[in-house]
C-alpha cells in the first residue's frame, strides 16, 4: 500500500502491538531432513482457526530476493515459494482453513499504480544493464577481470508477475500440486479446508481475502470468535483488518530490517554498490576464507496483534460528554478513514499530511473536535457522512501555511546537521576516520592473528611525528595557495577570496538538492502549485474545486472498497496530484454515486498496465500494438517518461507522468486482434473460480466425491452444509481440475516426484451471495467475545514516540512471561553464604535495585547491624495466616520438582483469552503433548482466567498430591505471606512469571516484578 512510514510510525508509537513469533525448526536425521509436526499445539500458546496469506507477498521475494542470490530458474523460484509457505503454516498451524490469495485483475483505480510500478521497473531495469555495461567496459579497459556476462535470456523480469502472464498460469499449476502433496503427506494439513484463489479470480489478493470474511460474517453458521491470521507485509492489512470489526485478528509479516548487504550486481560481492565497483578480486577472509560474511540471512517473523491496537485506540480516541452515545466500532471506522488522507493505493496524499510529521495525530484531534460539533460520526459501514468530513479539511486548510514553512524550517535544520556529520566523519584515502591509528597501533580484522606490538615506544614516536609533519606541510601549502589567491586591495583578511574552488563536501550537498519550482514555503504557493503541476492558470478557482470533488468521490470510493467491497470496477482518479485542504468546499453539497461495471479480463490488464519492454508476457498480435508506429494506442506506451520528485529527494519517492489509459480506445483497439490468440491465451483470458480443496477423514469429503459420482454438470451450483465445513458457507460446482481418489498426481516440476495414491478432492468454491444492495454491518458480532486485556490500566500510547533516545520495544509475549530462571551450584553458594547464623532466617543483603539503585549496602561491608529487618517482619506477620495452609515437613526430593508436567485438560490462550475447545469440529482427539492426551492445557485453572496470581495456587500448574516445594524442607511455612505464593528467592527451575500485583504483595515481589517482567 502506498502509505510510507505507516507501520514504523504505528510500532513506535503503539509498542506492545509488536510480538516476535516463535518458530520450530526442522531437524536433520542422517542427513534427512525431518518435518516440523504442525499438528502438535502452537509454541506461541494461541490456537489460530484461519490462516490467510496474500500471495504477492511470498512470490516477489522468492522470485527476485534482496538480500540473497536470485533462483537460478523457475523451479527453484517454486521450490522456494512451497518452503514459504510451510514456513509460515509451522508458525501460525490454522485448524480450520487455509486461503491462499493471489493478485487478480484489480479495478482501475489500482491498474494507475500498477502501470506506474511496472513502467517504473522496466525503465530502472534497462537503467542499471546500461550502467554495468559502462563499468563493465571502464574495468576492461584497465585490464581488470570481471565475471561474464549474464546472457539476457536469464534476466528474470519482475513484471511477469501479473495476472494473465504464462509464469502466473505455471504458478497455479504448482500450487495445485502442492496443495495436495501437503493433503497427502502432512498430518497437520490433514482436517483443514484449503481454498486457492488463483490470478484467474479478479480482484486484489488481500481484498478477496476481506470478501470471503464479510460474507462469512454474515452466515447464521459463523463461529464470531474465529481466530483469525493473515500473511502479508502491505500496511493496508492493519486497516482491513481493524475494519472486520473481529476480536481475534492478527497479522503476520517479515521483520524489517534495515541496512542489510545487498550484493555488488556485477561482481557479486558485499561491502559496496554497482557504483563503487573496482573489479578488485574478492578478499580473504581467514586461512580458508570460513570467515567470509553470509549474505542470506534468515528473516524473522512478527505478530500484529489487533487487539491490542485496538485498546490502544480505545484509550487515545475516547471523547466524552458526548451528545450521543459513544460507540468504539464506529470511531475506530473513523480512524480509517482519517488514514486514508496520508495515503493508499488509489490516491495521493494531502500536501500538507506526512506521517513522519505527525499528520495522524493531527487528523485524530481535528476529527474529535469534528465529532462534539457536529453531534456524530464521520462513517457508517463504509459510507461517508461528508459535511463532518468538511468541517476537519476547514481547519486542516487553516493551519496550511504554517504546516509548510515548519517543513521548510525543519528541512534546513536537518541539511545543516547532516553538513556537520559529514565534516567530523571526514575519510582518509583508506576509507577510515581521520583520527584512526595507523600502523601496529591500527585496527585489524577479526579473522587475522593478534600480535604483540613491537617496540611500542618507538611505535608512538613515529606516528606523533608523521601526524605532526603531515599538518605542518597541508597547514603551509594552504596558506601560500589562499595568499596568491587574495586580492591586493583585500588588507583585512577577508573569507571572500576570488577564484577559489568549491569545497567537495558543499558541491555535493548543493547538487544533491533536487529543484522545487512551486515552493510550499514561499507566498503563493497554491498559485505556483497549480500552474506548475496541473498546467492551468492560476486564476483557475473552478479546476481546483474539480480536482478536490474528485479526490472527494475517491474518499468515498476508498471506505467503500475497504468495508463493501468493489463500487465500481472503472473509477479512478484522474489526476497525478493531490489538491489542497483548503480546496475543499461545500463537499456536503455533493452526491456520489458509482457504476458497478465490470473487471478487465487478465490479457486486456496485461495491454493496460505492462510498458512495451515487457511485451514478450502478452500474446505476440496482441505485443505488435505497444511497439508499432501506425499503432491506434502507441500513446499509451511511452518509452520514456518524466518522474516529478513533488518535493522529495529520490526518484523511487516521485510521481511517474504517465499518460492515463482511456479504456475505450484501449478495447476497441483489441477487438482486431483477439481472433488471433490460440486456444491456450483464451484459456487464460477468463475469469476462474475459488478451488476448494479437503483430503479423506474431513467430515465433508464423502459429500463432495459424491457430488463427482452423481453425474458430470460443471455448471450445477450445489449449497454447501455449514457444519461439515467449520461453519462455512457457500456454494461448490465440478472442477475439471480434480484429481479423483487413488490417482497419481503429476507433478509439474522435475525436482519433484508424482504422488500416487491421492487422497484429497477439489471442486470450485462460490462466496455465500447477497442482494445487490445489501449492506454489510461494520459492527462486533453479538456473540463475540473480547479477548483478555493485554494492557495495564494507565497503559497508553507513546507520547513522544519520535523520539529515538526514548524509545524501547517492550519484550511482550503471545501469553504470560513462562521463561525459567534456575540457580546453579555457585548460585546456591552465594545465596546459603549471605544467610545469618538463624537458619530459619535470611541475611539482610538486598537484591540488586532493591531501592531504586545500585545496590544499597556494597558487598563488603554486608547492610546495616543484625537484626529483623522490615521485609522480616513482614514474613513474621504473616506467620500464624500462613500455617494452616503448607506443610511444613516437605520431603528434600520436592525441592527441584519441575511444575506443570501434568497439565490439566483446561483450554487458554493467556493473552487472547480462552480458547476454544476443536475437539468437537476436528472428530478426533488432539494429538498427544508431553506425555498427556489431552487436549492443550491453559496456564490458568479452569476458574481463573486472569493474567495474574489469585489467592490461591492455579491448579493446572502444581500437581495435585504435591505441594508447592518453592520454599526449602527446612525453612517454616509461616514465613510467607498468604497471598504471595511466591519466593523472593528462585529456586532451580522454578517458573518466574509475571505478577500484575496482587494482593499481600511485598516490596520484595515489586522488585522482582521490575527485574523479570518487561511491558
Amino acid at each position: 500500500m502506498g502509505v510510507p512510514a505507516f507501520f514504523r510510525w504505528l510500532s513506535r508509537k503503539y509498542p506492545s502491538i509488536v510480538v516476535h513469533c516463535i518458530e520450530d525448526k526442522g531437524k536433520i536425521v542422517n542427513g534427512e531432513k525431518i518435518p516440523v509436526d504442525t499438528s502438535q499445539p502452537n509454541p506461541n500458546d494461541v490456537e489460530f482457526d484461519n490462516l490467510y496469506l496474500d500471495m504477492n507477498g511470498i512470490i516477489h521475494p522468492c522470485c527476485h530476493p534482496e538480500n540473497k542470490p536470485a533462483p537460478k530458474d523457475e523451479e527453484e523460484m517454486m521450490v522456494a515459494i512451497f518452503e514459504y509457505i510451510d514456513r509460515i503454516f509451522s508458525i501460525v498451524r490454522p485448524r480450520r482453513l487455509l486461503y491462499m490469495a493471489i493478485d487478480g485483475v484489480a479495478p482501475r483505480a489500482k491498474m494507475n499504480q500498477q502501470r506506474s510500478r511496472r513502467f517504473r521497473a522496466s525503465k530502472e531495469s534497462v537503467e542499471k544493464v546500461d550502467l554495468i555495461s559502462t563499468i563493465r567496459e571502464k574495468l576492461l579497459m584497465k585490464g581488470v577481470n570481471v565475471p561474464p556476462e549474464k546472457p539476457k535470456e536469464e534476466h528474470f523480469d519482475s513484471n511477469c508477475i501479473t495476472p494473465g502472464t504464462p509464469f502466473m498460469d505455471r504458478l497455479a499449476k504448482c500450487l495445485h500440486y502442492y496443495i495436495h502433496d501437503r493433503l497427502n503427506s502432512d498430518p497437520g494439513w490433514r482436517n483443514i479446508e484449503v481454498i486457492l484463489s488463483d490470478a484467474n479470480v479478479p480482484g486484489e489478493g488481500e481484498h478477496k481475502i476481506m470478501d470471503f470474511i464479510r460474507r462469512q460474517r454474515s452466515n447464521p453458521e459463523h463461529d464470531a470468535n474465529t481466530r483469525h491470521c493473515l500473511c502479508g507485509a502491505d500496511a493496508d492489512l492493519i486497516m482491513l483488518g481493524l475494519a472486520t470489526h473481529e476480536p481475534n485478528f492478527t497479522i503476520i509479516r517479515e521483520e524489517f530490517k534495515p541496512n542489510q548487504p545487498r550484493p555488488c550486481e556485477l561482481c557479486g560481492q558485499i561491502g559496496h554498490e554497482l557504483k563503487g565497483c573496482t573489479g578488485a578480486a574478492k578478499e580473504k577472509q581467514g586461512e580458508f576464507d570460513e570467515l567470509t560474511k553470509p549474505i542470506e540471512i534468515d528473516v524473522e517473523f512478527i505478530f500484529i496483534r489487533l487487539n491490542v491496537l485496538r485498546e490502544y485506540l480505545a484509550k487515545e480516541l475516547v471523547m466524552d460528554n458526548l451528545p450521543f452515545p459513544y460507540d468504539l466500532e464506529r470511531v475506530i471506522d473513523d480512524w480509517v478513514f482519517m488514514c486514508f488522507f496520508v495515503g493508499n493505493d488509489f490516491l495521493p496524499h494531502l500536501p500538507s499530511l506526512e506521517i513522519r510529521e505527525g499528520a495522524i495525530d493531527r487528523l485524530v484531534e481535528l476529527y474529535k473536535n469534528a465529532v462534539q460539533k457536529t453531534g456524530g460520526f464521520v462513517t457508517n459501514s463504509g459510507h461517508v457522512e461528508l459535511s463532518r468530513v468538511q468541517l476537519i479539511m476547514t481547519n486542516l486548510g487553516e493551519a496550511e501555511d504554517e504546516i509548510f514553512k515548519r517543513r521548510q524550517e525543519n528541512e534546513l535544520v536537518f541539511q545543516a546537521r547532516q553538513k556537520d556529520r559529514k565534516k567530523r566523519m571526514k575519510m582518509n584515502k583508506d576509507n577510515r576516520p581521520a583520527w584512526t591509528p595507523g600502523g601496529q597501533f591500527g585496527p585489524r580484522s577479526l579473522s587475522q592473528s593478534p600480535s604483540p606490538v613491537q617496540n611500542a615506544r618507538q611505535e608512538a614516536y613515529q606516528m606523533r611525528m608523521s601526524s605532526s609533519s603531515s599538518n605542518a606541510s597541508r597547514e603551509s601549502s594552504k596558506q601560500r595557495l589562499e595568499s596568491m589567491m587574495v586580492p591586493e586591495n583585500n588588507g583585512n583578511n577577508s573569507s571572500e577570496v576570488l577564484g577559489m574552488k568549491r569545497k567537495r563536501e558543499e558541491s555535493e550537498s548543493e547538487e544533491s538538492e533536487p529543484e522545487d519550482d512551486v515552493k510550499l514555503w514561499e507566498d503563493g504557493w497554491k498559485s505556483r502549485y497549480y500552474e506548475v503541476k496541473f498546467k492551468v492558470d492560476a486564476d483557475d478557482i473552478e479546476f481546483r474545486h474539480k480536482v478536490a470533488a474528485a479526490y472527494v468521490e475517491g474518499l468515498c470510493w476508498v471506505l467503500r472498497y475497504y468495508y463493501q467491497g468493489c463500487a465500481s470496477w472503472n473509477w479512478y482518479f484522474p489526476y497525478h496530484f493531490a489538491p489542497f485542504a483548503s480546496d475543499f468546499l461545500n463537499i456536503g453539497d455533493l452526491k456520489i454515486n458509482f457504476d458497478q461495471g465490470k473487471p478487465f479480463n487478465p490479457l486486456e490488464q496485461l495491454m493496460a498496465v505492462f510498458p512495451a519492454a515487457s511485451k514478450q508476457h502478452v500474446p505476440t498480435p496482441w505485443g505488435d500494438l505497444m511497439s508499432d508506429p501506425d499503432s491506434p494506442i502507441i500513446d499509451f506506451y511511452p518509452t520514456d517518461f518524466k518522474i516529478d520528485l513533488n518535493g522529495k529527494k529520490y526518484a523511487w519517492q516521485g510521481v511517474a507522468l504517465l499518460p492515463f489509459v482511456d479504456e475505450r480506445r484501449l478495447l476497441k483497439a483489441l477487438e482486431s486482434v483477439y481472433d488471433k490468440l490460440t486456444n491456450e491465451e483464451k484459456r487464460r483470458n477468463i475469469r476462474g473460480k475459488d478451488k476448494l480443496y479437503i483430503r479423506s477423514g474431513h467430515a465433508g469429503y464423502e459429500f463432495l466425491v459424491a457430488l463427482y459420482e452423481a453425474g458430470s454438470n460443471w455448471k450445477l451450483e450445489i449449497d454447501m452444509n455449514p457444519k461439515l465445513f467449520s461453519g462455512m458457507g457457500g456454494t461448490v460446482v465440478l472442477s475439471k481440475d480434480v484429481i479423483h481418489p487413488k490417482e497419481t498426481v503429476t507433478s509439474p516440476l522435475h525436482a519433484l516426484p508424482d504422488l500416487p495414491g491421492n487422497a484429497a478432492v477439489c471442486v470450485s468454491f462460490i462466496d455465500p451471495r447477497y442482494p445487490e444492495n445489501f449492506i454489510f454491518p461494520a459492527e462486533k458480532l453479538k456473540s463475540a467475545v473480547d479477548p483478555p486485556k493485554v494492557l495495564k490500566p494507565g497503559q497508553t500510547h507513546v507520547v513522544d514516540y519520535r523520539n529515538r533516545n526514548n524509545f524501547r520495544r517492550p519484550q511482550v509475549g503471545m501469553a504470560p512471561y513462562n521463561k525459567r530462571v534456575s540457580l546453579d551450584a555457585a548460585g546456591h553458594r552465594m545465596l546459603n553464604h549471605n544467610r545469618s547464623d538463624d537458619k530459619n532466617s535470611y541475611g539482610n543483603v538486598p537484591p540488586p535495585n532493591a531501592y531504586g539503585g545500585r545496590n544499597r549496602y556494597p558487598y563488603q561491608n554486608r547492610g546495616p547491624p543484625r537484626g529483623p529487618s522490615s521485609h522480616q517482619q513482614s514474613y513474621a506477620r504473616g506467620r500464624e495466616a500462613n500455617s494452616g495452609r503448607f506443610n511444613s515437613s516437605y520431603p528434600p526430593s520436592s525441592r527441584h520438582t519441575t511444575y506443570g508436567s501434568n497439565p490439566t485438560a483446561n483450554s487458554g490462550g493467556g493473552h487472547w483469552g480462552p480458547m476454544t475447545s476443536h475437539q468437537g469440529n476436528r472428530g478426533e482427539n488432539w494429538p498427544t503433548h508431553h506425555g498427556s492426551s489431552q487436549p492443550p492445557s491453559s496456564r490458568y485453572p479452569q476458574n481463573n482466567t486472569s493474567s495474574g496470581y489469585s489467592a490461591g495456587y492455579p491448579s493446572s500448574r502444581y500437581p495435585a498430591n504435591n505441594p508447592p516445594s518453592r520454599y526449602p524442607a527446612n525453612i517454616p511455612p509461616s514465613r510467607y505471606p498468604a497471598n504471595n505464593p511466591s519466593s523472593r528467592y528462585p529456586d532451580r527451575n522454578l517458573p518466574r512469571d509475571r505478577s500484575d500485583g496482587g494482593q499481600g504483595e511485598s516490596s520484595y515481589s515489586s522488585t522482582r516484578q521490575s527485574h523479570y517482567t518487561f511491558y
